[in-house]
């Protein structure tokens, strides 16, 4: 792949290095109020003959010599529409998106004039939220560009009712991750994770991103299954004009920068996120019934191999290796082919980091206000983190109504850790606790990749366009060699050496090498069938479709134990860069032993099918009423843990849902929307949820398992909103909604013991009911002459929630859900100077990070709030940009708690704090440059 795309690069340096001579170029998208893009507008420059027609898509393109220029826009049963002023400036490109209005059926022909194009694209750019067919939020390539994310998780904190949970997973109107669905251009994704339902949007770098449409209320033509948000991102399209741009930078983290960096030898194609074979089994190793039938010193012999690595770790301190570096080099191209206009970009990106995070962990047993400790753990965890990845969309227009595009997307997000842990285990010694060290050393790859092939047809002479789409999808997650190790201290003597874990039983926790494989292969394919035809004087849509989707996974993991058959204090005091060299393994009982942990709960299958179709209506009555309502129906048959009934891990259930929806926009004037939205969505169990894979988790101490009981969660969703635009760049909202769950699934904590006994399990409560409060805005404070420069927007929630358990309403929320939500963003800019720069605040209340039980109370996560800033800098003639980047600037510690005072608050000295995490500032510096 790397040298396809490197090959690539010299064309597109001969394509943006044919820069305008003394021209520049216009282009644009041209759409109706509500949002259906608009083929064969007229575009014409007044006063010449010069024009186009916009295509499939409504987009246009005009190259024009310098000056200034009027367009006129015109289309038969719409005003039409003169932009002004617009200045053309060498090699320079000006986006101008445009609305058009209906003409009512007894209204003369009227002239629209916008004032500026700078005006008209503002306006467009809130159109989609204006006119959209349901309850939604875009963020532009514009908002992304100005704020100092780095990734789409990142950026989809910023919409109204959302935050990001541990950096990447997303939550809308307080709901967990788990309730939320992606799609990438407008097909289906799958979750990125094997131990969640989830889906991780830090695999995309923000600067792919063309922009995110986020639903809150359900309207057919899109997927069922969620409850909080449907999350649209698109990545960038064909571009207006032959470009070439650098972007280049450098990062680093308040915690890491300068300070002590530990790692454990590597391969060579680390700096890529893939592991060169350093971390992998041999070859010819065995599989896991050929490896159970060897004898003891044949699997000794084998396990020399990979046990005996080193377990030591290295000290890489200085600025050079806590230094991050970023890296962009994007291009696009126009040209004919057979005299069809071609088009296409190709960019590549890459970013890497250097991090470490602090936290503390402990589990309690506890009763009433008494909490004691099963452990006390301090840990430092340093990672080197990838993200890069490439991007090339090609598309041909083969005339005005008819567009092939080709879509192609990989990313390689990885992580290459090594914790080091001390403090106090109890599990041995409950009065004084064991002193303890411990170490996990791993490295996780996550490979994402997706093309798409699709055709959008306008056939004119029925009134009817036609989409389809095929997509191909490939996620792999490796994690190679995951080795664990800790040591334990007599806590009577000070001076008593530390010993390994080692025993006679086979353990996740300690000397253990673990490795697994998680590959999806997703098929999808589908198409829309749009008909738009006149009633009452307006125009009319009816919209039916048809999705298959077929997902095959497969998950194979092979935990490694070495164990100790009998006690050999001298073996297990030697340190973790000798202890399991070659001498210590041997058949004896009083040396190591190597074995492979078996079980079926290492491993699981998984095939679903989704057969989804749907018919859709868009009806204008009037002048004042939208109404678009339809019903969905998704057939699901989904099979997990393994084909035979007769295995323990199967799990087969095939229903059909129909999911009905009705959207009301009450359109009481040009600048005032009222939206009533009511509809019916699911939410599925994930194959991880449904299976009997037991994973030990490191970072918290417990075992993740499965339940083969699960059912789906049906919602049934409300909503009603407020919206007024006063002007362009300007909007005020206010909604409020309601959701009712019917078997909700969380995840349980269910401690039975200290240490490795302690086990999180997914489960069903009988029902939960949210009810939420939303408040959005954005105001230009021009009317204050000395802040003309500035734009102030936000947005707050507030939801309540209660959750049912066998007939038992329990005072507590479900898990993940926020009480509220609040985001602040303050935009400076000086056009003149190149100038912007944007300050962004973000907030949450408290919630739940793990539910527990009737024995140990929940775990709730307490608010902290987060404060970035950007400013950006136009130089050498505006083809150059320096841009400062500083996120997280109060770095306040991360708190985690069991409420045992239940003040609804953190209260340091009566709360157990289970959890703690501090992590760091980010700051990043990049120059980015055009070259035309």
């Amino acid at each position: 792949m790397l040298r396809k795309i490197t090959a690539t690069i010299p064309l597109l340096f001969l394509f943006a290095l044919n820069a305008f001579c003394q021209t520049g170029k216009i282009t644009g998208k041209i759409t109706d109020e509500n949002n259906r893009s608009l083929p064969g507008v007229s575009v014409k420059i007044v006063g010449t003959q010069s024009g186009v027609a916009s295509d499939v898509d409504g987009r246009y393109s005009l190259l024009l010599h310098t000056g200034k220029y009027t367009i006129e826009f015109t289309s038969v049963g719409f005003k039409a529409k003169l932009v002004q002023d617009i200045e053309i400036i060498e090699g320079k490109e000006i986006v101008l998106d445009v609305v058009m209005e209906e003409q009512g059926k007894n209204e003369e022909e009227v002239v629209l004039k916008a004032a500026s194009p700078k005006k008209e694209t503002i306006n467009a750019m809130l159109n989609f939220q204006k006119n959209t067919n349901t309850v939604a939020q875009v963020i532009s390539a514009e908002s992304i560009k100005r704020s100092p994310d780095k990734n789409t998780g990142e950026v989809l904190r910023r919409v109204t009712g959302a935050s990001i949970l541990e950096g990447k997973y997303l939550v809308i109107r307080g709901l967990s991750d788990r309730y939320n669905q992606a799609l990438l251009n407008g097909v289906l994704l799958s979750t990125t994770e094997p131990d969640r339902k989830t889906f991780s949007f830090d695999i995309f770098p923000a600067q792919m991103v063309d922009n995110i449409i986020v639903n809150k209320a359900f309207v057919p033509e899109y997927p069922g299954e969620w409850a909080g948000g449907l999350i649209q991102v698109n990545t960038k399209d064909i571009p207006g004009y032959n470009f070439l741009k650098l972007d280049i930078g450098t990062n680093f983290n308040t915690n890491t920068v300068g300070k002590d960096s530990y790692s454990y030898p590597g391969g060579k194609l680390d700096w890529l996120g893939f592991d060169d074979g350093t971390r992998g089994l041999p070859a010819d190793f065995p599989t896991k019934t050929v490896f159970a039938g060897l004898t003891p010193a044949e699997k000794i012999k084998l396990g020399e191999s990979i046990a005996t690595n080193n377990w030591g770790v290295n000290d890489k301190s200085g600025l050079l290796n806590t230094l991050g570096q970023s890296f962009q080099l994007s291009g696009g191209f126009r040209a004919k082919l057979f005299k069809k206009d071609l088009g296409g970009i190709i960019a590549i990106t890459y970013n890497r980091g250097a991090r470490k995070l602090d936290y503390n962990n402990k589990f309690f047993t506890i009763n009433g206000l008494n909490a004691d400790d099963n452990f006390d753990f301090y840990n430092e965890k340093y990672s080197q983190k990838v993200l890069w990845g490439a991007l090339g969309n090609f598309a041909v227009r083969l005339n005005n109504n008819n567009k092939i595009s080709f879509r192609n997307l990989i990313n390689i997000n990885a992580s290459d850790y090594t914790t080091l842990r001390t403090g106090k285990d109890y599990e041995s010694n409950s009065q004084l606790g064991e002193n303890i060290r411990a170490r996990e050393l791993g490295f996780r790859s996550t490979i994402f990749f997706n093309t798409i092939l699709s055709g959008d047809h306008n056939i004119v002479p029925i009134g009817t366009k036609l989409h389809w789409y095929g997509s191909f999808n490939i996620l792999d997650n490796y994690v190679p060699m995951q080795r664990r190790i800790q040591y334990n201290q007599d806590p009577t003597n000070a001076n008593a050496p530390y010993l390994a874990l080692i025993s006679n039983t086979l353990s996740q926790k300690a000397g253990s090498i673990f490795y697994s494989y998680l590959n999806d292969y997703i098929y999808t394919a589908g198409g829309d069938l749009t008909k738009r035809f006149k009633l009452f004087s307006r125009q009319q849509e009816i919209k039916g479709g048809y999705l298959l989707q077929i997902k095959d996974r497969l998950y194979d993991s092979r935990p490694f134990a070495i164990n100790l058959p009998t006690d050999n204090p001298t073996l297990r005091a030697m340190d973790e860069g000798h202890i399991f060299s070659p001498e210590n393994f041997g058949t004896a009982d009083n040396m190591f032993g190597f074995t492979e942990m078996v079980g079926n709960q290492y491993r699981y299958m998984a095939n679903t099918i989704l057969n989804a179709g749907y018919l859709q209506f868009d009806n204008r009555f009037n002048n004042w009423l939208r109404v678009v309502w339809g019903v969905r129906y998704e057939n699901f048959d989904q099979l997990v843990g393994s084909p035979r009934k007769s295995d323990p891990r199967f799990v087969y259930s095939k229903v059909g849902d129909f999911l009905p929806s009705l959207n009301l926009t009450f359109k009481t004037n040009q600048k005032t929307n009222i939206r009533l939205s009511a509809s019916q969505t699911l939410v599925r169990p994930e194959f991880r949820e449904l299976s009997n894979l037991a994973f030990y988790d490191f970072e918290i101490g417990a075992t993740i398992t499965g339940n083969k009981n699960l059912v789906r969660t049906k919602i049934t969703n409300l909503d009603v909103r407020y919206e007024i635009y006063p002007r362009a760049g300007e909007i005020f909202t206010l909604g409020g909604f309601y959701k009712y769950f019917n078997s909700p699934i969380e995840l349980q904590f269910n401690q039975s013991g200290a240490g490795s006994s302690n086990t999180f399990n997914y489960v069903n409560a009988n029902s939960a009911k949210s009810v939420g409060v939303e408040f959005e805005f954005r105001k230009k404070l021009d009317f204050i002459n000395s802040l003309k420069n500035f734009t102030l927007q936000g947005n707050f929630s507030y939801i309540y929630n209660r959750v049912k358990f066998t007939n038992q309403v329990l005072n507590r929320p479900m898990q993940g859900q926020s009480p509220y939500l609040i985001n602040f963003a303050l935009q400076y800019d000086v056009e003149k100077l190149g100038i912007n720069t944007t300050i962004l605040y973000n907030q949450i209340g408290r919630r739940i990070l793990y539910v527990g039980n009737n024995e140990v109370p929940a775990i709730w996560e307490a608010p902290r709030p987060l404060l970035d800033l950007q400013i950006a800098k136009k130089i050498m003639k505006n083809k150059g940009e320096i841009k400062l980047s500083v996120s997280d600037i109060i770095n306040q510690t991360a708190r985690f708690y069991h409420d045992l005072d239940l003040n609804k608050k953190y209260t340091s000295n009566v709360d157990a704090l289970a959890l703690t995490r501090k992590y760091g500032t980010n700051i990043s510096l990049t120059f980015g440059y055009n070259f035309k």
